[in-house]
């Protein structure tokens, strides 16, 4: 059985690789995944499907070169913290933002259960803007 730290960097790794496939493959069908109230796609998604459509894609369509990048992860047992900067450059308004973040995981039996971000939605909305 693989640690949950494994798992976790595992999904860092496919996002490095901007392996889609590879980001969704250890999210259960029925975790939870929410996104900070106030960013863009905020909200709670079950599930790797609407993962994917409310969150990775929607990003995708909103923002050019929407990228995450982890400082460092820190093991928790079955809980890991990611830590790092989210940046991109709005398509409509043209206007960039960096903003710094830190992602909760919660993870059991070899899947992720349970996502919970935490931003600065200020400096995304202000690209927006």
């Amino acid at each position: 059985m693989r640690r949950a730290f494994d798992i976790v960097k595992a999904h860092y790794d496919a996002n490095d690789r901007r392996d889609m496939d590879g980001m969704l493959a250890d999210i259960a069908p029925d975790c939870r995944w929410t996104e900070m109230d106030g960013f863009p796609c905020a909200g709670t998604y079950v599930g790797p499907q609407e993962v994917f459509e409310n969150v990775f894609q929607a990003l995708g369509q909103a923002f050019d070169g929407y990228t995450f990048k982890l400082e460092r992860l820190l093991d928790a047992g079955d809980e890991v913290i990611g830590v790092g900067d989210y940046s991109g450059t709005h398509k409509r308004t043209g206007k960039a933002f960096k903003a710094r973040v830190v992602h909760v995981w919660d993870v059991a039996g070899d899947k992720i259960r349970r996502f919970e971000q935490f931003t600065d939605t200020l400096r995304v909305a202000e690209s927006m803007r």
